[in-house]
């Protein structure tokens, strides 16, 4: 609903947006680097040069004036995180066709900044998760697993050089991945959370990353950079199927604590999600929006093909926001004489 002027600036910019998202980003990749090493790091250097030579090449394309677009720094952003949805042992090629597929598809084939129907990042993450699977499901083997973090070289190793042997010695799975490998097995929840791989919640070393997660997404309430709304519906959504699945088979479905101790969880609620360009706009839109993805991404997780599903969840729900405001903006009840 538009209403007349005068209108009043709320004095933050896209670009002091974007650099109060990267700030709340920092907590959680440094806790990553902590714990896995320095490919977090690798692949978000990659990710964002990547991303800013893409966009760089495309708005000179297209005419448009390239200092402009780039110091809002909108552009970065999609490239960090993207790399912090991939494995820190993705290999370099897999990286930069999905951020460029992310930069060049799934922003500006619909007209650039404020135009795209889907997040680029997930866009970009989809492409190669479908087109690429075996390397998208390569992770690093965490400390409690016996394998300590690679170190910077062995990192630049596996990533730029990738030899199946170097892969093989550094990587293992993520929780998720290890969960529902196990299930189809048909072992039981309480024997996989047995592993070493498992800590209080989650997968070792994930929790904490999802916390930190967690913390950024806090800040950005308490900035006034996010509402409160998709977060919450997010995982409340979630809680939601995690939570009846589980309490009609605690043997066969994780509880729902696990579900949200994934860093993936608490990306997605507070830092993918809430996507302004992609997201609904009126603040029921935003509950029903965010209770979709949530449910979703819970479904697809318990009883989809892929580990994780909120990449998935996240475009379905990019998808219906158009429909989701058609029918939950407030009223208009009358006009400017």
């Amino acid at each position: 609903m538009v209403i007349s002027s005068p209108h009043r600036h709320v004095g933050i910019t896209v670009r002091g947006v974007m650099v109060r998202v990267a700030a709340a980003l920092a907590p959680g990749i440094l806790v990553y680097l902590w714990i896995f090493g320095p490919g977090v790091l690798i692949q978000c250097v990659l990710a964002m040069a990547t991303a800013v030579a893409t966009e760089a090449l495309i708005l000179r394309w297209r005419g448009r004036p390239i200092r402009t677009a780039l110091g809002d720094g909108s552009v970065i952003v999609t490239g960090l995180l993207l790399a912090l949805c991939l494995s820190p042992l993705t290999p370099w090629w897999v990286t930069l066709m999905a951020t460029v597929f992310a930069v060049a598809l799934g922003k500006h084939a619909f007209g650039g900044l404020g135009q795209n129907l889907f997040n680029p990042a997930m866009a970009g993450f989809v492409f190669v998760l479908l087109c690429f699977p075996a390397p998208m499901n390569k992770w690093p083997a965490v400390p409690a697993a016996g394998a300590p973090a690679p170190g910077l070289m062995n990192s630049l190793g596996v990533i730029f050089v990738p030899k199946a042997e170097a892969v093989d010695a550094v990587s293992g799975a993520s929780a998720l991945n290890h969960m529902k490998s196990r299930l189809g097995l048909m072992e039981m929840v309480s024997e996989i959370r047995s592993d070493p791989v498992y800590g209080n919640f989650g997968g070792r070393g994930w929790e904490w990353i999802a916390m930190a997660w967690l913390a950024g997404g806090v800040a950005l309430l308490v900035l006034g950079v996010i509402r409160w709304h998709i977060p919450a519906a997010f995982i409340a959504g979630m809680t939601c199927v995690s939570g009846i699945t589980w309490l009609m088979n605690a043997d066969v479905y994780a509880a729902p604590v696990f579900h949200l101790a994934t860093p993936g969880a608490m990306l997605g609620a507070f830092f993918i999600a809430t996507d302004p360009v992609t997201a609904a706009t009126s603040d029921r839109g935003r509950l029903a929006y965010g209770v979709l993805i949530g449910i979703l991404a819970g479904l697809l997780r318990i009883w989809g093909i892929y580990p994780d599903g909120i990449a998935f969840a996240v475009l379905i729900g990019n998808a219906c926001a158009p429909v989701i405001d058609r029918y939950t903006q407030p009223r208009v009840l009358g006009v400017a004489g």
